[in-house]
């Protein structure tokens, strides 16, 4: 299921790499392929493997995941709320960012820094919107720029905040992803921000995933769903980072 998660995030990837990620051998991992293939979720080629709903994904401008969308809707349109006219924002890439783009469209004078081919489509429209994009290479399930063009490029804007996306949120691990291509270049959102608001859905919390980006004190809020625990309400809260609940 790593091995997948990977794939759902990166689109491909070669037998090499993941062996060298996952400390396996590259006869196991060629093994996980051929089940993860046989289960109808990849197809393998030649040293690798890619992600098999990439080019449908693409050709139609949609993402990969979708599961728990109505608390994602939710905390969409509070995140929304707490954007102001003639602000500098940057929205990173992901479903849940996606759903904030969408109930974007009635504010003012917003320049919007993102890394989503989508959300630039969605915002980019807008009479008054200046949409920025950084260069970098393109990720099919997240529809997405990454890799190296895409750090510099934030490291050198400041916006006044950063709705930043994560596979996972945990009090010990922090905020974890699927893989490492991406964990520079949300270090550079981080950086280019004066608020970091973390937005994830409650199924994502006490949730590792294979790379870890940091503690919990590089996010300044937490905008989740109603389906967080108490307990775990009280401990963010305890860390010093404001809780926003959308109901």
């Amino acid at each position: 299921m790593k091995i997948l998660e990977w794939l759902q995030e990166e689109g491909s990837a070669r037998v090499r790499e993941l062996s060298q990620a996952f400390k396996v051998s590259e006869a196991t991992i060629r093994q996980d392929l051929e089940r993860l293939e046989q289960d109808g979720y990849i197809l393998r080629e030649h040293g690798g493997a890619y992600l098999k709903t990439v080019q449908q994904q693409v050709g139609t401008m949609s993402l990969q995941h979708i599961e728990n969308m109505d608390r994602k809707r939710k905390i969409g349109a509070k995140a929304a709320s707490l954007v102001k006219n003639n602000e500098t924002i940057i929205l990173d890439a992901g479903s849940t960012t996606t759903e904030i783009a969408q109930r974007l469209t009635t504010r003012e004078n917003l320049t919007v820094i993102t890394n989503a081919l989508n959300i630039a489509i969605i915002l980019g429209a807008i009479p008054g919107y200046a949409v920025h994009m950084p260069g970098g290479q393109f990720k099919a399930p997240t529809l997405s720029l990454s890799g190296d063009k895409s750090v510099e490029y934030f490291r050198n804007i400041f916006a006044s905040k950063l709705f930043l996306a994560t596979a996972g949120v945990s009090i010990d691990a922090g905020l974890t992803y699927p893989s490492f291509a991406d964990l520079q270049l949300k270090e550079a959102m981080i950086k280019a921000a004066a608020h970091v608001y973390l937005v994830a859905d409650s199924s994502k919390i006490n949730r590792t995933s294979f790379t870890r980006l940091g503690n919990l004190d590089v996010i300044h809020s937490f905008v989740t769903d109603d389906g967080i625990a108490d307990s775990d309400a009280k401990e963010f809260e305890r860390r010093g980072i404001e809780l926003i609940v959308a109901t």
